[in-house]
């Protein structure tokens, strides 16, 4: 695989990021590749292998027209790919599946889950191509191994820096398990693909109501790997949700995919939040705040037509559902524990067989959800952490709130709990914890005793499946006022 020749003027250099392997091969203006030196390749060339196109799959009309309209807007794809299907489609990219034509010309040390999965693969029948001449003797041609990719192309709409910040992103994090790695990169004029290997996995969807508490400990050991490996780089993936991690239950190993979100930790410095003040002097703070609202006319029911005060901008980029309390109180101090809140709304998913768990459509309706939870109370506490005030007159909220058992109780239709899903709560407790300093974090989740001292004692999930509240979707990307960060495929 190698990057494209791009004219002068490119926003990003593939060089720079160290893309670029030794050999690399170009494409001419008739889209033929050329080595180097100029020579020509040829990627189905008579070389005693075949390719093998019998890949299985049923392609819609509509997504054969697409695929067709990109190999004929990006001269040389072709030559370098098979596109095979569309696997996935968002506000900033398509993703599709397409064969490697060139795999054999270069060293592949990101193929790991295809090597281990072609371990027990076994040959075709061997066909035979019959040669004109001494005595039209007949020699074995050998099928060639199909080895798929997947083509991330990203639309125009999407801004140079956060297309770069995307590939540099994934630069730094090669070599990172159980994280999705960047093969390669390349341009022509304004429309920009990353290839990215191709990961077998089930569909959320389909799995999420079968899913044992031993299959949520694999699932969750390989997610904190991955994220264990992204914090430590200080990167905030900012999009943890079941799409966004592709999970095999064959090898029980997922990987974690679309950084378009992402970013470094503290890199969009916008003031420091209350959150990050030492303990007593957040105290003292929030009285100040608190005793000001109470005493002040302003705080009647409702909210000031014409308010002065100034707006807080920080960054709420997310998926609906899955975005941590602190973002939804636009906190200026985010960090990597905004993952680990997700991620923990995805175990709850599993424990409460309910997809998605929450379905609101903007941020006042995800807190009255949290709050639901919460109760009243707890609430209060977490946005006085960021300087905030939560009120709410809503008569069936309550002050306390529930546990978790009982939360997940009545969710899963269940009346009693097993040893090792209680055990599994008491891991949810830790992950959906309200004060992000008292979140677990990804190191901290995987020496939890779930993973370490694990119960397993299980049994199959004895509520209805009708009684589950899934609609099908993972919840929609939301756009927030201040920025325009939509999650990409």
């Amino acid at each position: 695989m190698s990057t494209f020749n791009t004219a002068p003027g490119d926003f990003f250099h593939m060089q720079q990021l160290g893309l670029a392997k030794s050999g690399p091969k170009y494409v001419r203006e008739d889209g033929a590749a050329t080595d180097s030196d100029g020579s020509i390749g040829h990627a189905r060339e008579e070389s005693g292998y075949e390719d093998d196109s019998r890949d299985g799959e049923e392609v819609d009309d509509s997504v054969k027209e697409d695929m067709k309209k990109l190999e004929d807007t990006f001269p040389g794809i072709s030559v370098r790919f098979r596109l095979v299907n569309r696997i996935g489609e968002g506000t900033f990219s398509t993703v599709y599946k397409a064969e490697d034509l060139l795999y054999d010309q270069y060293k592949n040390d990101w193929d790991t889950f295809q090597s281990t999965q072609m371990d027990g693969w076994t040959d075709p029948a061997i066909k035979r191509r019959r040669i004109e001449g001494e005595n039209n003797r007949s020699i074995p041609i050998r099928r060639r191994k199909p080895r798929y990719v997947a083509l991330k192309k990203i639309y125009v709409t999407s801004s140079p820096h956060r297309i770069q910040n995307e590939l540099e992103l994934l630069h730094d994090l090669r070599g990172c398990r159980s994280v999705c790695p960047l093969i390669t990169a390349f341009r022509y004029q304004d429309q920009v693909v990353a290839v990215l290997p191709f990961f077998p996995h089930t569909d959320f969807r389909i799995q999420y109501r079968t899913f044992m508490v031993a299959d949520m400990r694999h699932y969750f050991r390989s997610l904190f790997t991955a994220l264990h490996s992204v914090h430590k780089h200080n990167i905030l993936h900012r999009d943890i949700k079941p799409t966004n991690f592709l999970y095999n239950p064959e090898l029980r190993e997922g990987v974690l995919v679309d950084f378009g979100l992402a970013e470094r930790e503290g890199s969009e410095y916008t003031g420091t939040c209350l959150c990050a003040n030492p303990s007593y002097l957040r105290r003292s703070k929030f009285l100040q705040s608190y005793h000001y609202s109470h005493c002040s006319t302003a705080l009647s029911t409702g909210y000031p037509k014409n308010d002065s005060r100034p707006s807080r901008r920080a960054n709420r980029a997310g998926t609906r559902g899955f975005r941590a309390p602190e973002v939804l109180f636009k906190c200026t101090s985010q960090t990597t524990k905004i993952d680990m809140w997700s991620a923990g709304v995805i175990l709850l998913t599993l424990l409460g067989r309910r997809f998605p768990f929450f379905n609101s459509a903007d941020d006042v309706d995800a807190m009255i959800e949290m709050a639901s939870i919460f109760g009243t109370r707890r609430m209060k506490t977490a946005a006085a952490m960021h300087g905030q005030i939560f009120e709410t007159n809503i008569p069936t909220i309550g002050e306390k709130g529930y546990s978790w058992e009982k939360l997940v109780k009545w969710a899963s239709c269940v009346e009693e709990l097993t040893e090792s899903e209680k055990q599994a709560t008491r891991l949810l407790a830790g992950l959906m914890e309200l004060d992000p300093y008292k979140r677990l974090s990804a190191r901290e989740a995987l020496q939890h005793e779930f993973f370490t001292d694990p119960i397993d004692h299980d049994v199959e999930w004895g509520g209805n499946p009708e009684d589950s509240a899934d609609t099908g979707e993972d919840g929609e990307d939301k756009e927030d006022e201040e920025a325009d960060e939509v999650a990409m495929i």
